[in-house]
C-alpha cells in the first residue's frame, strides 16, 4: 500500500460522545507516513460525524422530527444556538475532511480510485456546510501544501457550481479505473467504483435540487444511485470495544434524557391515525423504527439502536429526487412512476429494520385518480400535479429522516411553494420564525478577518432560498 507524508489531525477525539475511532489518533506535531487506505479512512469517518452527529440532530430537533427535552437539547431545540456549538463541525470539514482529501488528490495521482473518493468526499462534506451556512470559505480553503490565513467567504451559489466541477472531475477519475479495485478499509463501499460513480452523481442531484435546477437534478438522478445495496450509509458493528457504533445510540447513552421524538410532529404524521396513513397506506412499522426512546442506549430498537445503520447518501434520495424533479419538469405521470418506485421499495422491508415481524408496511401504489381533486391525496382540490408534489415533499420529509435533507427541503420550498410545505410547527417560546441557516463557528469568525461581521444570525435566508 502506498504510505505519504503527512501531518494528520486527531480527527477522532470527537465533541461530546462521537469518538468511533480512537486508535487512529496521530501526534498532529510529527510527521508521519500513513498508508492511503488510512488516511481515506480517517476522511470518512470525520464526514460520518459532520452528516449525522450534533448539527444533523438540531436540524432534525428544527424540523419537527426530534424533541429537545433536557438542558443544552431544550435550549438548542428552541433556536436558542451559539456560534461555539459550530466550531467542531466546522473543523471536521475544513481540517478532516477537506486538507485530507486535498492531500490525496496531490499524492495519490497515480491512483484514481483514491482521488475520486476523495473528491466526492470534499463535495458531500463543502456541499453540507454550503447547504448550512450560506457563504463559506471555498475558492480560497486550506489545501494540503499551504494555508491561507484569512479565506474569502464565497457565494453560496458559486460553491455549488464548483462543487458540480469537482464531482465531474471524480466521475471521470473513477470512469478511468480499468476493471473494478476494491479498497478494503474504505467503510462505505470497499472501493467499488460503480456505487460510488452513483453516489456522485446523486449528489450533483441533491445540490441541483438546492439551487432549483430541477432539469439537471432530474438527469444527474437518473445516473444516481439505482439500487438500495449501493446507498450510502454508515453501518456500525454496534460494538462498544472500539466505538463503532450508531451516533445516536452513544448519544443517548451520553445525554440520556437530553432528545427523543416523543411528541413531535413526525411522531404524529406517521402514528396510526396520522396524516400518513390512508386506504394504501399503513405506517405502523416505520413509526416504530424511527422512535428514539432517549433515557438508555439498550431501550433502543430502531433508528437509535447500536447497529442501526445511519444513511448519508441514498436510494431513498435518489428516487425521491427523480419523483419531485420528474414532476416538475417532465410530466405528472413520470414524478408519479417513481413515487411508487419508493412505495415498492418499503412495501419490500429493505428500506427499514422491522421492531418487530408483525408490524404492518403497506404502501400500495397511487393512480392519478388519488391525485385528482377530492381524491386521497388531494382532500383540498389543488391541481393533480401540486398534490401530487405535495405528497413527494412530504414524502421526502419522512423517508429521508436521520440527514439534512427534511431541513434543506423546509427552506427550499418555503419561500418558492409555500403550498407544498410540511406545516411542522415553529417550537420556540420566543422566536416566531423558523431557522434558516447555522451560525457561522465562532473559531473562524475569530481567526479570519473575511468572516461576516456581524454574524448573519440563523433566521437569515441563505442565497439559494430567497
Amino acid at each position: 500500500m502506498k504510505k505519504i507524508l503527512l501531518i494528520l489531525i486527531p480527527l477522532f477525539v470527537f465533541t461530546r460522545c462521537e469518538n468511533i475511532l480512537e486508535d487512529i489518533n496521530i501526534n498532529p506535531n510529527e510527521p508521519t507516513e500513513a498508508p492511503a487506505d488510512l488516511l481515506l479512512i480517517g476522511a470518512e469517518l470525520a464526514n460520518v460525524t459532520v452528516q449525522v452527529s450534533h448539527l444533523q440532530r438540531i436540524s432534525g430537533m428544527w424540523s419537527g422530527q426530534y424533541s429537545g427535552k433536557l438542558l443544552l437539547y431544550k435550549s438548542l431545540g428552541e433556536y436558542n444556538i451559539s456560534t461555539e456549538e459550530t466550531n467542531a463541525t466546522w473543523s471536521y470539514i475544513y481540517q478532516g475532511i477537506v486538507k485530507q482529501c486535498r492531500l490525496m488528490q496531490t499524492e495519490l495521482v497515480d491512483l484514481p480510485n483514491y482521488v475520486g473518493i476523495a473528491k466526492i468526499l470534499e463535495a458531500h462534506a463543502v456541499g453540507t456546510a454550503a447547504e448550512l451556512f450560506g457563504d463559506i470559505p471555498y475558492s480560497q480553503a486550506a489545501d494540503a501544501l499551504e494555508e491561507v490565513e484569512d479565506p474569502v467567504f464565497d457565494d453560496q451559489a458559486a460553491v455549488f457550481a464548483s462543487l458540480q466541477i469537482l464531482l465531474d472531475g471524480a466521475i471521470a477519475d473513477l470512469n478511468s479505473l480499468p476493471g473494478n479495485p476494491s479498497i478494503s478499509n474504505e467503510i462505505f463501499h470497499g472501493g467499488n467504483k460503480t456505487k460510488w460513480i452513483q453516489t456522485a452523481y446523486t449528489l450533483k442531484a441533491r445540490y441541483y435540487m438546492d439551487t432549483k435546477e430541477y432539469a439537471n437534478a432530474y438527469t444527474a438522478a437518473q445516473s444516481g444511485i439505482a439500487i438500495n445495496a449501493n446507498s450510502m450509509k454508515f453501518k456500525p458493528a454496534g460494538t462498544s470495544a472500539n466505538g463503532n457504533t450508531n451516533l445516536l445510540n452513544v448519544f443517548v447513552g451520553e445525554r440520556n434524557d437530553y432528545m427523543s421524538t416523543a411528541g413531535t410532529f413526525l411522531e404524529g404524521l406517521i402514528a396510526p391515525g396520522g396524516g400518513r396513513n390512508n386506504a394504501k397506506t399503513n405506517e405502523q412499522a416505520r413509526s416504530k423504527y424511527y422512535t428514539i426512546i432517549g433515557n438508555a442506549p439498550s431501550s433502543e430498537v430502531g433508528v437509535a439502536k447500536a447497529t442501526s445503520p445511519m444513511p448519508l447518501v441514498t436510494y431513498e434520495e435518489n428516487l425521491l429526487i427523480l419523483a419531485e424533479a420528474g414532476a416538475r419538469t417532465v410530466d405528472f405521470a413520470t414524478g408519479m412512476d417513481h413515487l411508487n418506485t419508493l412505495r415498492a421499495h418499503l412495501a419490500s422491508g429493505a428500506a427499514f429494520a422491522k421492531v418487530a415481524a408483525s408490524d404492518a408496511t403497506t404502501y400500495d401504489p397511487y393512480v392519478t385518480a388519488d391525485f385528482d381533486a377530492g381524491g386521497m391525496e388531494n382532500a383540498d382540490n389543488i391541481t393533480p400535479l401540486r398534490a401530487l408534489l405535495r405528497e413527494i415533499v412530504e414524502e421526502r420529509y419522512v423517508s429521508l429522516y436521520g440527514t439534512f435533507m427534511p431541513f434543506n427541503d423546509a427552506r427550499r420550498v418555503r419561500k418558492s411553494d409555500s403550498d407544498l410545505t410540511v406545516p411542522f410547527p415553529i417550537v420556540s417560546p420566543v422566536f416566531t420564525q423558523f431557522p434558516e441557516r447555522f451560525p457561522y463557528a465562532q473559531d473562524e469568525l475569530n481567526a479570519n478577518s473575511n468572516a461576516p461581521s456581524p454574524e448573519p444570525g440563523i433566521f437569515a435566508v441563505t442565497a439559494v432560498n430567497k
